[in-house]
């Protein structure tokens, strides 16, 4: 008897940490409460009933097309332990749309140029067209109908929004840091214009010999002198990559 209770009460234990799950219904009570006020300009977003896979959310925004059974969103939430409240699930919710792949025409009319990485093992970066959502920044993957003209019209295009994209400058020391507070991916979009950076750091005080920068995709750029940035790239406990002002215009795209 007495050996059999520490079993209960660490079996009631891991139940009480379990998280709660997120049902199918709280799902599409969130739905019919988020969906009208998301689902603005090209974006359709619906709930339909799908007589195999039960309901099922579709979001349609010109040639992208997203189809997901609200029971793969409930276990997907249960699993990233969303708190299964009215608000809780809706911002889950809000969340997944807000993630929704970005469609051609977006990023031809809503594209900006940043830096992100080039694989998974984070040791180069090139550029990017991502699209703005709030305080994210979602990549922009060309469609199939996307020909090379459009492609480079929208990097363009992007190249030239992402000087005037914002930010914040913050000079320590011999450091002029780059961020971007409403989305943070987008502190990088300032080197699409380098020179006009260095001006603003010469503005803000900071006057930098062979200025190099350290880049930290959804981090604010370190701006320097070689030397200077050299030990911030040693110092800093993730990974970064150092590039000389001079390399910037050979970077990629991605």
């Amino acid at each position: 008897m007495t050996r059999g209770r520490p079993g209960r009460s660490s079996s009631g234990l891991l139940q009480r940490l379990r998280p709660a799950p997120v049902a199918v219904d709280d799902v599409r009570a969130a739905a019919d409460a988020v969906l009208p006020g998301l689902a603005t300009g090209g974006l359709r977003a619906a709930v339909l009933a799908d007589p195999v896979r039960g309901p099922v959310l579709v979001l349609a925004e010109d040639e992208r097309r997203v189809r997901v059974p609200l029971h793969d969103l409930a276990e997907d939430m249960t699993d990233a332990g969303v708190t299964p409240t009215a608000d809780g699930v809706a911002a889950a919710l809000t969340a997944f749309v807000a993630a929704r792949p970005v469609s051609d025409a977006a990023a031809a009319g809503a594209g900006v140029a940043v830096l992100d990485w080039t694989g998974p093992a984070c040791t180069a970066v090139g550029w990017r067209v991502v699209v703005r959502r709030g305080d994210r920044t979602v990549a922009w993957t060309p469609s199939d109908r996307a020909d090379a003209a459009v492609v480079a019209r929208t990097r363009t295009a992007a190249t030239a929004r992402a000087a005037d994209a914002g930010g914040v400058l913050r000079v320590e020391g011999p450091v002029a840091l780059w961020s971007h507070p409403g989305a943070p991916m987008l502190a990088t979009a300032a080197l699409a214009d380098p020179e006009r950076l260095l001006g603003r750091i010469a503005g803000a005080g900071l006057r930098v010999a062979e200025p190099h920068v350290v880049v930290t995709p959804l981090r604010p750029l370190a701006c320097a002198s070689a030397g200077v940035t050299d030990r911030l790239a040693g110092l800093t406990g993730e990974a970064c990559v150092r590039l000389p002002w001079a390399a910037l215009p050979d970077l990629r795209w991605l």
